[in-house]
């Protein structure tokens, strides 16, 4: 009973193999990726192939199809059309004729023409005769099936049976996809920024060194730097330097950037997650409010001080604020303090202001779309209260694009975070790059652009993975890809 419900185990695992397989060749590139980590495996499959294409009945029934025609009177009449059909187009053209070279043209094109056929008719005899074509993929595929094949080929193919596996959870190969994606936009963001910099009019040397820098002083600086190598020298160096996690030091002050960017990042992280929780809580409830009582004076209110929010520049809310609040009330600290909490509170609101109305407004646009829907209207006339009905049938349909502007704008504010930092004195990665920007300090700029572009990116696959947790559609269409 054990060794039933083993062997039963083991075929369910060859088949998943199999079938993932047969998926995976449908794709190019995760093939050649599949066969290269599985190179024992292979190879023993290719050298079975070789054995079993040397029995293969349809190479001999193409062999003999070919043979035939070649011998038949259709060859001749298809070479003595194609020679007459050169001939007219040389004439046309008035090219000079060659008796021979026509011939020979002619029968390269009726070979071609044959071989097609020959395709053709073995493909119609096997398929009448129940005979199998021998290919490489077909054994591979025919031997995954055997569970027997794979206890043998377990060690040697780990690798592929991993990465097979890998393939058949549709979840995990969509995140692994979607880093590699990410991986491919952030060394196209390095090669962007680094270009933009190189072609920058600014001198790091002139600049750092002073007007009174001797052109000794300012070849040295070069030198010590790399700026005197060419423009790829420079490329590689800088994309070598951020793969190994080695950001080298800046211009300015001779610091190490990656240890120095690690120390302001966080700053400007947790301002942006502090700023999207507030918009979170704030505008959701506002958006539904204003969608479910539309065109009422709440709704016109709500919708007027979203707009407000949308139009307030971050510079001039954040000296109101501080000439309110700080000066005038001395309620909140003026400038950042790690050690007090309460000076995150302005900084907070600020940065987040906008993200709210983008929200609230969103939020009322997608649900004023469903509000109405057929399903909803069917879940009111099944008696189900209105607090359920908003919540599990209208809200969750309406997330897609509440969750699409959450992620872009997050994005924005990460990147956008400089205004605000310099308006209350954090030191955080905004403000970083924007004093950097004007040296220019390459491995600064560079390092921190790269911070905001990973974590850009892991929003980006988050909000992905939201769709197809919010959206069963979506989850369908994962799962077939």
């Amino acid at each position: 009973m054990q060794q039933q419900v083993l062997d039963q185990r083991n075929s369910g695992f060859a088949e998943r193999i199999h079938f993932t397989f047969m998926k995976m060749q449908l794709r190019p590139i995760y093939y050649a990726f599949l066969l290269l980590l599985g190179l024992p495996v292979t190879v023993a499959v290719f050298i079975l192939y070789l054995i079993r294409r040397k029995d293969d009945r349809s190479s001999k029934i193409y062999n003999d199809i070919y043979a035939q025609l070649r011998q038949s009177i259709y060859y001749d009449q298809i070479k003595e059309e194609f020679a007459h059909q050169i001939v007219q187009k040389n004439r046309f053209f008035g090219t000079p004729q060659n008796d021979q070279a026509v011939l020979d043209q002619a029968e390269i094109l009726a070979d071609k023409d044959l071989h097609s056929k020959t395709a053709s008719q073995t493909e119609e005899l096997l398929a009448a005769q129940g005979i199998r074509k021998t290919t490489f993929s077909e054994t591979f595929q025919s031997v995954l099936r055997s569970p027997r094949f794979l206890m043998i080929s377990f060690l040697p193919g780990m690798l592929m049976y991993s990465f097979v596996l890998l393939f058949s959870n549709f979840y995990i190969k969509y995140i692994v996809e979607r880093l590699l994606m990410s991986v491919l936009v952030i060394l196209g963001v390095v090669v962007l920024v680094f270009t933009i910099l190189y072609l920058s009019p600014f001198d790091p040397a002139a600049n750092l060194l002073g007007e009174a820098a001797t052109q000794q002083q300012i070849d040295a600086f070069n030198r010590l730097h790399g700026l005197d190598q060419s423009y790829i020298a420079q490329l590689w160096n800088a994309v070598q330097g951020i793969a190994t996690f080695d950001l080298g030091m800046s211009y300015e002050g001779n610091e190490n950037v990656a240890a120095t960017i690690a120390n302001k990042f966080p700053v400007t992280f947790l301002l942006t997650v502090f700023a999207l929780v507030m918009a979170l809580v704030i505008a959701i409830p506002v958006g539904i409010i204003s969608a479910t009582r539309p065109n009422s004076f709440l709704d016109y209110s709500l919708m007027f001080i979203a707009l407000i929010g949308l139009s307030i520049p971050n510079f001039w809310q954040g000296l109101i604020f501080i000439l309110g609040f700080s000066i005038n009330l001395e309620l909140l600290p003026a400038t950042y303090n790690p050690a007090n909490w309460l000076s995150m509170v302005m900084p907070v609101v600020v940065l987040g202001t906008a993200l709210t109305a983008s929200v609230a407004r969103m939020t009322r646009s997608s649900m004023l779309e469903v509000i109405n829907e057929d399903y909803i209207i069917t879940a009111k006339a099944k008696g189900l209260s209105q607090r359920y009905v908003l919540w599990k049938h209208a809200f969750t349909n309406a997330l897609i694009p509440i969750i699409t502007v959450i992620g872009l704008l997050f994005g924005g504010m990460l990147g956008g975070a400089a205004v605000t930092e310099k308006v209350f004195n954090i030191s955080g990665i905004g403000s970083y790059i924007v004093d950097k920007q004007f040296v220019p300090d390459i491995p600064s700029i560079l390092g921190g652009v790269v911070y905001i572009a990973i974590t850009i990116s892991i929003v980006n696959v988050i909000i992905d993975l939201l769709y197809a947790f919010f959206d069963p559609r979506i989850r369908s269409k994962m799962k077939q890809y």
